[in-house]
């Protein structure tokens, strides 16, 4: 069996160039690299509740969290040291400095107004998030070696979401929190669990699995089963693509658990955007799924669907979307008060007397960020989706193609849910984003036709 046989990319059969005259070997394995704590990141936010963190910290402190803030460091020095990191290009080094920017012009235009002592720790929780979600996207974008270092990734990312679809079906099908076992000793719960909520007229309740809302979790659910997919259809071993299609699977039942419009458009828009490079085989195979877990759903969770149903037939009368729609006055105030920088970053707090908040990431950014953060946010997204093209016309083997086209829908759900709830503030669906962000500059530098570029990457722990 030759390498390529067993799973390995041509190119990372390669001579890596690292300098004029100087070579390394791609495939070198360290104990302890970006993909290994990239993983671990994955598997601490996956299966550990959401409100789990480290004693007397903020949310900011769950444990993924911490590993994510760790990676940032790391990214940080290696920038200072030219023997850590070859210094090629990454378009999304530039769109994150953007981001960061104008986060921090908001930042700066919320000290200067004068900010109440509850305002201003929330935009420091704000700012800490941020270096957080930087720190998977960079490092992923920077470090990950090579193509089977990428693919470990996922494939982790996949198994952690088929625990997490499994934790939330047998929430929704027993009532009983599984999630109430996962509490590490050491760590405390803050603020309670998710539990359960009540959704419809006839009896029906919402799960959030191992995340803090519904909605994040039919959200992550939908946003993962691509790249579930993908690796049903491309791991190098059996048991991997058989394990990957069993969580594939349990991802597209465990999604109408939450009872979500959210989760359900956003699976359908991730589908869709994978459906024009399958083939018409697998177009027809999926259908048959379909059918499948459709009817899985009616058997586990009977009145599911039909209560889905009805939230979508009687959008027009739901107090959830009058609720939203509401907000559209509230976000003028403040809009026209501080167009450009907005109020800071997270500033616009739940008033305890109306309960306002905005269940909308967009409007969100453009009160607390202005239309300087709206730009910079939609800019991320833009730039993730063109890098993953790119990648995806320079790519030859089907195999990369299509994991461009998974990292493309990933971000078209992003946008879209967006609009349906504060996204960016559940840090489970956050660090998935980044992750996915990172991805994105990875493959562009994997598939550049300069070889320096493609050799880019933080130097393992050896």
């Amino acid at each position: 069996m030759t390498a390529t046989a067993a799973g390995y990319h041509p190119v990372d059969l390669e001579p890596s160039l690292l300098a004029d005259g100087t070579y390394g070997i791609r495939r070198h394995r360290s104990r302890l690299d970006v993909s290994t704590l990239l993983g671990l990141t994955i598997v601490l936010l996956y299966v550990l509740p959401g409100t789990l963190i480290v004693p007397n910290l903020t949310y900011a402190g769950r444990p993924a969290l911490l590993v994510a803030l760790l990676l940032f460091a790391w990214w940080c020095l290696a920038r200072l040291n030219p023997t850590l990191l070859l210094m090629g290009p990454q378009p999304i080094r530039w769109v994150l400095c953007v981001y960061l920017v104008a986060n921090l012009l908001s930042y700066l235009a919320g000290l200067l107004r004068g900010l109440p002592t509850q305002e201003a720790n929330a935009q420091d929780f704000a700012m800490l998030q941020l270096f957080e979600f930087l720190g998977v996207a960079l490092i992923a974008a920077d470090g990950i070696r090579n193509w089977d270092r990428l693919n470990r990734v996922l494939r982790v990312a996949v198994w952690c979401t088929g625990f997490m679809a499994i934790v939330g079906i047998i929430q929704a099908v027993f009532k009983y929190d599984v999630s109430a076992h996962l509490v590490v000793p050491g760590l405390e719960v803050k603020g309670g669990l998710a539990g359960f909520g009540q959704r419809g007229d006839e009896g029906q309740f919402r799960v959030a699995g191992t995340t803090v809302h519904y909605i994040e979790y039919s959200a992550v659910m939908a946003m993962m089963v691509p790249f579930a997919i993908h690796v049903a259809r491309f791991a190098p071993k059996r048991w991997h693509r058989w394990s990957a299609a069993a969580c594939a699977m349990l991802a597209a039942v465990a999604n109408p658990m939450s009872i979500s419009r959210t989760g359900i458009v956003a699976l359908g828009l991730a589908l869709i955007v994978m459906v024009p490079i399958w083939s018409w085989r697998l177009r027809y195979t999926f259908m048959f799924l379909a059918a499948g877990a459709v009817m899985a759903i009616m058997f586990l969770k009977p009145g599911v669907l039909g209560t889905l149903k009805a939230m979508f037939l009687n959008v027009g009368v739901d107090p959830s979307i009058e609720g939203r729609t509401n907000d559209y006055e509230l976000v003028g105030h403040f809009f026209d008060q501080r167009p450009w920088l907005g109020r800071g970053p997270r500033t616009l707090l739940a008033d305890p007397v109306r309960d306002t908040i905005l269940d909308n990431q967009w409007l969100y950014t453009l009160v607390t960020g202005g239309v300087v953060g709206v730009a910079a946010l939609l800019a991320v997204h833009v730039v993730s989706v063109a890098l993953a093209v790119i990648a995806l016309r320079r790519a030859t083997r089907e195999e990369d193609r299509h994991l461009c086209v998974a990292l493309v829908s990933a971000q078209v759900v992003a946008v879209v849910v967006g609009g349906t709830f504060d996204s960016l503030y559940y840090t489970t669906f956050a660090i998935s984003l980044a992750l996915f962000v990172g991805l994105s500059g990875a493959v562009w530098r994997f598939t550049h036709p300069t070889r320096i570029v493609r050799t880019s990457t933080v130097r393992g722990i050896d």
